[in-house]
């Protein structure tokens, strides 16, 4: 088995190389937000992918071009064995071809048994990945991109001068246009986000959990072009684990600022973020605000919660004695919101992979509670939607076994003339209704003023 390397020119800006595939099957672009953010450096993108695994309740549909079979084995386990055994990285470069895609919020139902009470409006695949044999690599620090080629299957052969070609042009196809027909509605309005928020409260009193990661759901008729949508959201959201993935059933739109896991020649991180608190306009109020969120107990004890779960969820694959925690509280800032984030890192087992690492961590703790399995239960009774992709996952998993994800949130998912998108956070005993509640919008807020110029007058209401 070899591998190709061959250099095209680099762009700055690499939604204008993306552009040129956008439109392609399975296309996906993950998307460091450079230069809009520092915390960028690397962004991979490719289409066609010469197998795909899509995944509704118990069955997975295998697509090799030719045939398409049913399995009900456990997905993860049907990944690992299509990429195959693990092959060396001969280049530099962090990712050369691999397993692309998501894995939403409700394949945790593969993982754990829960109760089915909230409404499945979304028809999009529990997971939807795609085995790509070829990848365009842009590397920011070194301004330099590559297109890469594994050769394991027959096709890339035949493409590869018509994908060289592709990217050595100087073409950038602008995106169709996009409108809004209808007014931003949420599924939870005060008064059912205050019961919910009252429940949960009850069951933390009693109990039952410490935390629970409360979201509502917004939704916007469209029509036209998503990829218009995302090229706004990357530019006034710009985020380092964004992503973009012309998915079976709909599109995927990403602006994440949190990294799930990470494995490199078996290191493992992961970066839970716990602790959020509103940006404001004049440099001295929003260093003070910045300096509120790190002096907050209550936000520095949801936070230590998260990484007290992580450090358990990693451990059951990594070696004992590895896992540790680098980095408590830390400060990161964002377009609209300050956050506090934490790493936790370890060293997986030599018998685990990338894949048993992803399964035994899913989903992430951020983004449900503690204890997991409770707090999803909760989540369950008092959301009146399944989550779908929100607070799932996309991925990379490498041919060499490594890996880097993203936790699905600042995320939207269009699928037939709608738009959705999702915002909640962490209610901990000391929670206070008015502040979650409002904190749920100053999340959304990048996301919805795209669709509404009225939503500074829904902020404040």
């Amino acid at each position: 088995m070899t591998s190709k390397l061959t250099e095209i020119p680099y762009r700055r800006n690499s939604a204008d190389l993306f552009s040129l595939i956008v439109a392609e099957p399975w296309s996906i672009f993950l998307d460091s937000g450079y230069p809009n953010t520092d915390r960028g450096r690397y962004d991979f993108m490719s289409a066609r992918p010469y197998k795909t695994l899509t995944t509704y309740g118990s069955l997975t549909y295998i697509d090799d071009g030719e045939n398409i079979r049913c399995s009900e084995q456990d997905p993860f386990e049907l990944i690992k064995s299509s990429l195959g055994k693990r092959s060396h990285n001969l280049t530099d470069l962090p990712f050369c071809g691999g397993a692309m895609g998501y894995f939403a919020y409700d394949l945790g139902r593969r993982i754990e048994s829960l109760p089915a009470s909230a409404r499945h409006d979304i028809n999009i695949p529990d997971m939807a990945i795609g085995l790509y044999d070829w990848v365009v690599v842009v590397d920011h620090h070194k301004r330099q991109s590559w297109l890469t080629g594994q050769e394991r299957n027959a096709g890339t052969e035949r493409e590869w001068s018509e994908l060289n070609a592709l990217f050595h042009s100087e073409a950038y196809l602008r995106p169709e246009k996009f409108s809004v027909r209808s007014e931003v509605q949420s599924n939870m309005d005060k008064s059912a986000y205050a019961r919910s928020f009252d429940k949960i409260k009850r069951y933390i009193r009693n109990g039952d959990c410490y935390q629970v990661n409360l979201a509502q759901r917004f939704s916007v008729e469209v029509r036209g072009d998503p990829w218009a949508v995302y090229l706004q959201l990357r530019e006034s959201n710009p985020a380092p684990f964004a992503a973009y993935f012309n998915s079976p059933d709909g599109s995927i739109l990403s602006s994440s600022p949190e990294r799930f896991l990470k494995v490199t020649n078996g290191m493992v991180e992961t970066k839970p973020i716990k602790g959020t608190i509103r940006r404001a306009s004049y440099a001295n109020e929003d260093k003070a605000l910045a300096e509120q969120l790190l002096e907050s107990d209550k936000d520095r004890a949801e936070n230590l919660m998260i990484v007290d779960l992580m450090r358990n969820d990693i451990g059951k694959n990594c070696e004992t004695g590895s896992v540790a925690v680098p980095r408590l509280f830390a400060l990161e800032s964002y377009a609209t919101v300050h956050h506090l984030v934490s790493t936790v890192s370890g060293h997986i087992r030599q018998d685990r992979q990338a894949l048993d690492l992803l399964r035994g961590c899913f989903p992430g703790g951020s983004i449900t509670g503690a204890p997991k399995l409770r707090a999803m239960e909760i989540i369950e009774e008092l959301e009146p939607h399944r989550r779908n992709i929100y607070c799932g996952s996309l991925a990379y998993i490498g041919y060499d076994g490594n890996m880097d994800s993203n936790i699905a949130i600042r995320t939207l998912a269009h699928h037939r003339d709608r738009v959705y998108c999702w915002a909640g956070g962490g209610i901990v005993a000391d929670s206070k209704m008015e502040s979650e509640y409002q904190e749920c919008f100053e999340k959304a807020a990048p996301m919805l003023r795209l669709f509404s110029d009225g939503m500074t007058k829904h902020v404040g209401s």
